[in-house]
């Protein structure tokens, strides 16, 4: 289903970005939860990446998942690699809102995941949600080494994430709804959205 039909049954499409670092599992979230094959872009890795996964995303991945009669959800998944950084403001437009995937398993990876989340918030003044991937439950030193890097409030939720496991990966989608959904009744009575 497109937007545009969307709308004329009566439901609303919300578009979410799925970002993060290189092989930090963005585009396995995808996979895992949508409900249509998944449009990948991903091509052969040439360079000494290629010692950590063999395939890496270069434009975007595309999935859906219907929430309700009332909602659908566009997934749009972004590189991980900095060379690919222009895509981001790309499919950051129109979007309601954002997953951050960090891999819990390699916390050197969490500066390039800070750099994505500055690049993101400077995009959109919408709401995030951190992913927090390879882990059942997030440990207090976890936890603390996520925030610090990212310079992340408490307000701002982490949420403990297995990727390939669709009800892990449900918990994320619905924990960043909430904040979609707070982010609009805000912005609507604050009298900004009439």
């Amino acid at each position: 289903m497109n937007p545009r039909r969307a709308k004329r049954h009566g439901s609303k499409a919300v578009k979410v970005v799925v970002t993060g670092p290189f092989a930090a599992g963005k585009t396995t979230l995808i996979r895992t939860i949508s409900e249509i094959t998944v449009l990948s872009t991903e091509r052969g890795i040439s360079d000494d990446s290629r010692d950590v996964k063999s395939e890496t995303t270069v434009a975007m991945d595309f999935g859906r998942i219907t929430i309700d009669s009332d909602l659908v959800l566009y997934l749009f998944g972004t590189p991980g690699q900095a060379r690919f950084d222009f895509m981001w403001e790309i499919l950051s437009d129109g979007m309601l809102g954002f997953v951050l995937v960090v891999d819990t398993q390699d916390p050197s990876s969490f500066t390039d995941a800070a750099n994505i989340l500055r690049s993101f918030t400077d995009l959109a003044n919408v709401p995030f949600v951190v992913a927090a991937n390879r882990c059942d439950t997030i440990d207090p030193v976890t936890e603390h080494a996520i925030r610090q890097t990212l310079m992340l409030g408490l307000s701002t939720p982490i949420v403990a994430c297995n990727v390939t496991d669709k009800e892990s990966v449900k918990t994320v989608l619905l924990a960043l709804l909430f904040g979609v959904l707070d982010h609009i009744e805000a912005y609507t009575t604050s009298g900004a959205g009439r």
